[in-house]
């Protein structure tokens, strides 16, 4: 079964007005206006808390919950006796009385047929958020006039090869030889025909498998320029990442830095650049990264621009403990170093930002405008509704 929150960028009735995900605000202000469309900017804590908040409800159902997404998990029902249909919209309900969101659920005897009945409960109100495909009619009828592209596995890529090939809808690529299909579309693909048969070949996965990068961006609330604004963002971005191989428990091998003007400003001068970096050794630690960062933000920066992102990928990531000891133990440095596992205690304890490294700085005025942001009722005191009698 496959459990999914609501689109956290567009209501139903943004989408039925033609916005598109990951337009930008000035693109559509005249829609805004003429529909009294409420904007509201990103509130990542808020996500992070409430998405949490859904999972262990989901757990009371199930003792075999695999988070596929902060907004999608895969609950399974192995073994558990009783109607599916009215199990699903338990969940539902108890979900919406624990969170007050509602989710919609798609059941099916495999991951990927699972989510296909999920992705047409959301469409189909009339049958409240709940679709099961529990037998061959139901199946058919589902996969008949499903888009090849909307297949979970397929993407863009591989449904526009399927389309030129004939392949237009979900029943289509079910059905297809598949030795065409393992050739065209390599193991993944197959697999992916095989559990539109109701053949299981994607297991359960109840730990998140490690990053393969690790990547930390924002585009600022206003354009910079200066070497000082960017150095503090690019910082500020390693200092985050280190934290997350941290948890992770991984080291990382190569840093890779960029910068971009804003494409959209047609009045400016365009420059993007990026450069990749070899660690010594791999490493978690803060001070590490931040130094690479910086230098590689030297090496890409040019005066004159007007800066509107930048960030750092974290890429070639290994596990911490056995990471790969350098010859020259001068070189070597500790991972997880005392003062890193001091700083996130505090952080973790206190709020995330209580103590940084001083190369973030203090007075950020290119940080991202959130003046939309909801207030985050389940995490900050501060911002709980007040009521007055």
């Amino acid at each position: 079964m496959a459990v999914s929150l609501p689109d956290r960028t567009r209501s139903n009735e943004a989408k039925a007005l033609g916005i598109a995900m990951g337009t930008p605000i000035f693109k559509v202000r005249d829609l805004v206006r003429e529909h009294r469309i409420a904007v509201h900017s990103s509130n990542y804590t808020l996500y992070g808390d409430m998405s949490r908040r859904v999972m262990c409800t989901l757990e009371q159902f199930s003792p075999a919950v695999e988070i596929y997404s902060i907004d999608e998990a895969f609950v399974y029902l192995d073994g558990i006796a009783g109607d599916l249909v009215d199990l699903g919209q338990h969940i539902r309900q108890t979900v919406a009385r624990h969170t007050g969101i509602s989710v919609s659920v798609g059941i099916g005897p495999t991951k990927t047929l699972a989510k296909v009945a999920n992705k047409l409960a959301k469409k189909d109100l009339f049958r409240d958020g709940v679709l099961l495909l529990g037998g061959k009619d139901a199946i058919d009828g589902a996969l008949r006039d499903f888009s090849v592209g909307d297949v979970w596995g397929v993407g863009p890529r591989y449904g526009r090869m399927l389309k030129k090939h004939g392949i237009t809808t979900a029943i289509a690529l079910r059905d297809a030889d598949l030795q065409w299909v393992r050739s065209k579309m390599t193991v993944m693909g197959l697999q992916t025909a095989l559990e539109l048969r109701s053949q299981r070949c994607f297991a359960a996965e109840m730990q998140p498998s490690p990053n393969q990068q690790i990547v930390r961006s924002r585009s600022f609330g206003k354009g910079v320029e200066t070497l000082e604004d960017l150095s503090q963002a690019m910082a500020m971005h390693a200092s985050r990442a280190a934290e997350k191989l941290r948890r992770q428990k991984l080291a990382a091998s190569v840093m890779g830095v960029f910068i971009m003007t804003n494409r959209f400003r047609k009045d400016q001068k365009q420059y993007s650049s990026s450069v990749s970096l070899k660690l010594a050794i791999p490493s978690d630690a803060t001070d590490t990264l931040i130094a690479c960062a910086l230098r590689g933000l030297r090496r890409i920066y040019k005066p004159g621009y007007v800066y509107k992102k930048a960030g750092v990928m974290l890429m070639d990531l290994s596990i911490a403990i056995g990471a790969p000891l350098s010859l020259f133990p001068e070189l070597q440095q500790p991972q997880s170093s005392p003062l890193d596992k001091t700083l996130d205690a505090i952080n973790d304890r206190y709020g995330a930002r209580t103590l940084q490294y001083a190369a973030v700085g203090f007075e950020h005025p290119w940080k991202m405008k959130r003046q939309f942001c909801s207030p985050r009722y389940t995490t900050r005191w501060s911002e709980l509704p007040i009521a007055k009698a």
